[in-house]
């Protein structure tokens, strides 16, 4: 079985994340393929848009939100993710119990004697008058008939339950707006598609593939790790035939697409800004084909990062209208050119042209 390394995995991860070229595709298609982006912080789509379209224009993910063809939803990991409407509509109750898993975790000793079920319909008849509500305002209105758990627990496991969306403004360009929900099905007009019988996992087989698209090759636990569900091994069983296999340089066993784009180890990767918590990262349970063991608690910090021949190599973050980096190691002048030049065409991107001012802290010694 051919062996892959790490870079070999880096360069594949980079092509299919539309990181090792800027892409000519729309931004809703571009969304589609990543599989949704991370979208915990609203802002932060725009920038890994920008770091993967050429010509992306904001306005235009902003048109695609307010025109209901992506939506805000808790989806993968229990994490608000920006997905094409499709998608989200497809793939809604594959996560059902994820979803209402994780948070019941988190509470259960605040919503015990709480029957899940009721709590559901409760909180349908609560947003049956269709206006949108906060979070808070849900778990509020729900604890005047469960008053000792809670609005906060009440609110979250609600939101948990129910396939729910976020409302623009927020995720809007440069709007600054808290979280309302609605049901997805109102805000769409359209039903959630109902659970598949147990057998073969059609969805999970879709998920299969459409994480292999964006991600691949890659485990199953990096499968499971970027959409919280269990491995889909019924799934990726059905996939068996259409699937081709590798190993990593520790003898794991990686799945992948057949005809999916596996560039050569040696395929320049130019210098690419990453927002908070992309996908990029968190999107495997093994990051350490994109970054080191030593910096791997960034992604999860919410740490912007810098790549640089395909890893990350720094962080970044906005000061006083410069973007400024803040390197992890030792930066040759060029690669310190590479960064600067890239950086100010961020810096031009978040300031509408007004600025293209970047500053590059002296690297660690």
């Amino acid at each position: 079985m051919t062996i892959l390394d790490s870079r070999v995995l880096n360069r594949a991860m980079l092509a299919r994340q539309l990181l090792l070229d800027r892409a000519d595709l729309p931004a809703l298609d571009a969304v589609a393929h990543l599989g949704g982006l991370q979208a915990q912080e609203p802002q932060e789509p725009f920038v890994g848009l920008w770091s993967r379209l050429r010509a992306f224009d904001p306005a235009v993910l902003s048109t695609l939100l307010t025109q209901r063809q992506v939506v805000r939803t808790p989806l993968m990991r229990r994490t608000v993710h920006l997905l094409v409407a499709d998608d989200a509509v497809a793939w809604r109750s594959r996560h059902d119990a994820m979803l209402r898993q994780r948070v019941f975790g988190v509470y259960r000793s605040e919503l015990d004697g709480v029957d899940l079920d009721d709590l559901a319909a409760a909180t349908r008849a609560v947003l049956a008058d269709g206006e949108p509500r906060s979070m808070p305002e849900i778990g509020r209105a729900l604890s005047e008939r469960w008053p000792t758990p809670g609005p906060r627990a009440l609110g979250e496991m609600a939101v948990a339950l129910l396939p729910m969306t976020q409302l623009p403004p927020r995720g809007v360009w440069r709007a600054k707006a808290g979280a309302r929900y609605v049901p997805l099905s109102a805000w769409l007009g359209r039903e959630v598609a109902p659970p598949t019988a147990v057998g073969a996992d059609p969805v999970g087989q879709l998920l299969v593939r459409r994480y292999l698209a964006a991600f691949g090759p890659a485990t199953t636990a990096d499968l499971r790790a970027w959409c919280g569900l269990a491995g889909l091994p019924a799934a990726v069983t059905a996939l068996r035939e259409e699937l081709v296999t590798f190993r990593d340089e520790r003898g794991r066993k990686l799945i992948d697409l057949p005809d999916a784009p596996r560039p050569d180890a040696d395929t320049p990767a130019p210098v690419r800004f990453l927002p908070a918590f992309d996908n990029a990262i968190l999107g495997y349970h093994d990051r350490s084909r994109i970054i080191d063991d030593a910096h791997r608690l960034l992604s999860v910090a919410g740490e912007r990062v810098v790549l640089v021949d395909g890893r990350v190599a720094a962080t970044w973050r906005v000061e006083s209208g410069a973007v400024t980096v803040s390197p992890l190691g030792g930066l040759s002048r060029t690669e310190r050119d590479a960064v600067a030049e890239e950086g100010q065409a961020l810096a031009a991107f978040l300031s509408d042209n007004e600025s293209d001012r970047v500053r590059i802290d002296p690297s660690p010694r």
